[in-house]
């Protein structure tokens, strides 16, 4: 996919034109183990920098799976109240806020945004999950019942490092919670956007499993959630500690001649090719009849698509994002087109709003139209499409 910027090196607008550096994106597969990874690993100090502007919260689609997450596991794993639930990349503590008043939390992740879930009452260690901080955990906490890991555990370098930690902070019967964007839909849905340095692998059930069998870990339990446009998880513990569910024999026979399938990996990169063309081709029409275009929200995947297709300021006019978004008064990656607060949006009434967070369209349509939006949208992926604003029903947020 040519050279992508880091997702979330934001320079503020308006600020003197410099250098900002751009990384080759090409995605591997290894026939031994099954794993689709990135060629290169770019320095975490520059993928996750202390002012890192991303929030869980602000994504009802998480919020609502980290409700599920914790309703699932209580019933699973019969949580007692002074079970510790650790949570690697914990964030703004969106996650451990469902398990904090009934049972010991404590939240572990690099970004001054986990000073959020400390003010919230949520324990938060502000660091990377090294053996170190295993180590200050072990000797402060205790061990920990559960380890949640949700879209992280497919952004760290040393992999093998961080399980052999966690089966060390693991107490008896211990479970370890992973959720990562899931290769099947990834290639199903053309989800190329998803596709940038700080996801380095992109797991399928298959390769999870392998991983986690080398450090003695078993897949007991697999659940398909919506968060991210398809993401998968995955309960695993000390072999025979819990029974093996029939949904893992199932998802992997919804894998099988899928995931280890090189011509199926080759039509997902020729697919990804035209997808960018038949968009590149919509928005050609768009713009020689003069019309504007806003962009809808500035997740990670938009910085990918954005700079993929070749998106400019002269193109998109802008993106907008919810108020209180950290993004805003800042450009997308690699280009100056602004952030700004959705307000403008309904103010300036543009013809078009091009949906970067297409995977939850059937959340943000009928919102922005009930907030009073008059213009048509696009869905740029898997194939690019165009929605009237004449067939969204404003009642159906409250159902989102």
């Amino acid at each position: 996919m040519g050279y992508l910027p880091p997702v979330n090196k934001l320079v503020p607008i308006g600020t003197i034109p410099t250098e900002q550096p751009s990384y080759p994106t090409q995605l591997l597969y290894c026939p031994k183990c099954h794993l689709a990874q990135l060629g290169l690993i770019v320095d975490p100090l520059i993928l996750f920098p202390p002012e890192y502007p991303y929030t869980s919260g602000t994504t009802k689609v998480l919020r609502d799976n980290f409700a599920d997450l914790y309703k699932e596991s209580s019933q699973l794993l019969s949580l007692s109240r002074g079970d510790l639930i650790v949570d690697i990349g914990s964030n703004d503590g969106t996650l451990l806020s469902h398990f904090k008043s009934r049972h010991r939390v404590l939240g572990v992740t690099p970004e001054e945004i986990g000073r959020i879930a400390i003010k919230n009452g949520i324990p938060t260690i502000i660091d990377y999950f090294t053996p170190g901080v295993v180590k200050e955990i072990k000797n402060k906490y205790g061990k920990a019942k559960v380890i949640t890991a949700a879209n992280v555990f497919a952004h760290m370098e040393n992999i093998h490092t961080v399980i052999e930690g966690i089966i060390s902070l693991m107490d008896e019967k211990g479970v370890f919670i992973s959720e990562s964007h899931y290769l099947l839909p990834l290639l199903e849905n053309v989800q190329y956007d998803t596709i940038y340095h700080e996801h380095i692998r992109y797991y399928s059930l298959l390769s999870l499993q392998g991983l986690l069998k080398k450090h003695g870990l078993e897949v007991f339990h697999v659940k398909n959630i919506p968060s991210h446009g398809g993401s998968i998880r995955v309960y695993a513990a000390r072999k025979d500690d819990y029974p093996q569910n029939i949904s893992v024999v199932n998802q992997l026979k919804k894998e099988s001649n899928i995931v280890t399938n090189t011509a199926v990996l080759k039509e997902f990169s020729r697919k990804t090719m035209l997808s960018k063309l038949a968009l590149s081709s919509m928005l050609l029409k768009i713009k020689k009849d003069n019309r504007h275009i806003y962009g809808i929200s500035a997740p990670s995947r938009a910085s990918t698509l954005i700079n993929y297709v070749g998106l400019d300021e002269n193109i998109l006019d802008c993106v907008v994002e919810v108020k209180g978004s950290y993004k805003i008064g800042n450009c997308i990656p690699g280009t100056i087109i602004p952030i700004l607060e959705e307000k403008k949006l309904i103010q300036d009434q543009p013809e078009y709003a091009l949906l970067l967070s297409w995977h939850i369209a059937n959340e943000l349509m009928p919102k922005l139209v009930e907030k009073g939006f008059k213009g048509d949208f696009i869905i740029p992926l898997p194939k690019p499409k165009i929605i009237k604003n004449s067939t969204i029903s404003p009642h159906l947020s409250h159902k989102s």
